[in-house]
């Protein structure tokens, strides 16, 4: 049920949103703009808004939403519960999942970082 509730509103949304576009193209533009300074997306000059602003409200956009919104599904996790087996890369760059890494009884002990 949340998956069909999930599918209706993104598709509701696309749809709004590529019929403003051929409306209101201009408005739109400035629009996405200025969600992509939240991301700073805008920052990269060989990134122009003609290489990606085009792509939002397109049926790529609304199955990679959807893909990402049904994904978020199924990683919740809630105190007292148990842990979802989310799928985590490797260093290797294979795909397993969490559940893969435990041992016996022993903890699992997630270590997260960033070398920037």
């Amino acid at each position: 049920l949340q998956k069909v509730l999930i599918l209706l509103q993104v598709t509701t949304c696309v749809v709004i949103g590529k019929t403003l576009m051929i409306l209101f193209p201009n408005a739109m533009k400035r629009y996405i703009l200025k969600q992509g300074e939240k991301t700073r997306m805008n920052e990269n000059p060989k990134f122009s808004y003609e290489n990606w602003g085009p792509t939002f409200f397109s049926f790529k956009y609304l199955l990679f939403v959807l893909k990402v919104k049904w994904k978020r599904l199924e990683d919740e996790a809630h105190e007292g519960h148990p842990a979802p087996n989310t799928p985590v890369v490797t260093f290797n760059g294979e795909v397993r999942h969490l559940f893969d890494f435990m041992q016996d009884n022993r903890p699992l002990i997630l270590n997260f970082g960033s070398c920037t």
